[in-house]
């Protein structure tokens, strides 16, 4: 899918239609201290290893793109919504 640099959407908190910037969400960094990721090395530690099967086999061709859209005038940030997408392009005109 190809997409334009600037969009021209609604503004949630301008309350008018305003240009915004897109780009592509991406994941941050996970926390290592997190409950989850300390439960789950307390799982893995010791005899015995890997609690779960770790799967090999994947079932989707391709992973869901969330774009983002950032107002030019007053900087809130939108989330759009989520295809599954092969190829994500934003075009720089």
């Amino acid at each position: 899918m190809k997409m334009p640099k600037n969009k021209r959407i609604h503004c949630p908190k301008c309350q008018k239609h305003t240009p915004h910037k897109v780009s592509i969400y991406k994941k941050g960094k996970d926390r290592i201290m997190a409950h989850g990721k300390r439960r789950y090395n307390r799982k893995k530690a010791g005899y015995g290893s890997q609690p779960k099967p770790i799967q090999h086999n994947q079932a989707k061709v391709n992973k869901k793109t969330t774009p983002l859209y950032k107002c030019v005038e007053c900087g809130h940030v939108q989330v759009g919504k989520a295809q599954r997408l092969k190829k994500f392009e934003i075009l720089n005109k």
